[in-house]
């Protein structure tokens, strides 16, 4: 699930209502400068600038952003009128209408997540956890997890289907790619070690479900 972070003093439903319905986790941060400096905290995977109320602000913002660097993608919500005011090419990865539908959205999202080298299928992600199944990398924000290739594995097959409880027998079978009727604490020793390397912020990522087996978070 996306990270979105809404630069606005209004809700975000009110800016862009069409990106509530892609199920994001969306955040908003006041539009002013030292909000930037907040950014990195909240682990945005894409920051949305409203500069519908005020588009000079909006643009001022996305430039120092721009001016900044980082992977984080940004997108500005533009009123009709105000397209060819400024030089949004070079603040912004992309605009958008606030009328825009969800499939516009959606697809501008994706995108932006391609030219960024997040390629579709080969990136999955859990909240702020993003695993790339082509480098196997694993990051959480801007932190990269030193993972076992068997906790790569146990994480990613987890995190593709979230909300979905596995048991251990089911997660031996397979994570570790044959039946196996024993031994089943190997699991419960790779869980403890991924929550440990995830750290107490996000170790809940990865829920016990008592008496069953393990689940991603869903959501």
């Amino acid at each position: 699930m996306r990270r979105i972070v809404f630069l606005t003093e209004r809700s975000p439903d009110q800016v862009l209502p069409a990106a509530l319905a892609l199920g994001a986790d969306v955040k908003t941060e006041s539009p002013v400068p030292d909000a930037l400096g907040r950014l990195p905290d909240l682990e945005p995977d894409v920051i949305v600038a409203d500069a519908v109320e005020d588009p000079q602000r909006a643009f001022d913002l996305l430039t120092a952003l721009t001016a900044a660097g980082g992977a984080v993608g940004r997108i500005a919500v533009v009123a009709r009128d105000d397209l060819e005011r400024l030089a949004w090419h070079q603040a912004a990865d992309e605009i958008l209408f606030p009328d825009a539908s969800v499939a516009e959205v959606r697809v501008r999202l994706a995108l932006l997540a391609a030219r960024r080298g997040e390629a579709g299928h080969a990136v999955v992600r859990l909240g702020p956890v993003t695993i790339n199944v082509e480098t196997y990398q694993v990051t959480v924000g801007r932190r990269r997890l030193d993972l076992t290739y068997k906790e790569f594995e146990l994480l990613r097959f987890l995190a593709q289907s979230p909300g979905r409880v596995f048991s251990r027998v089911g997660l031996l079978r397979e994570v570790w790619g044959y039946d196996f009727y024993g031994g089943t604490r190997t699991v419960d020793v790779h869980i403890r070690r991924l929550r440990a390397k995830l750290g107490p912020e996000h170790e809940h990522l990865i829920e016990t479900v008592r008496g069953v087996g393990y689940r991603a978070a869903n959501g």
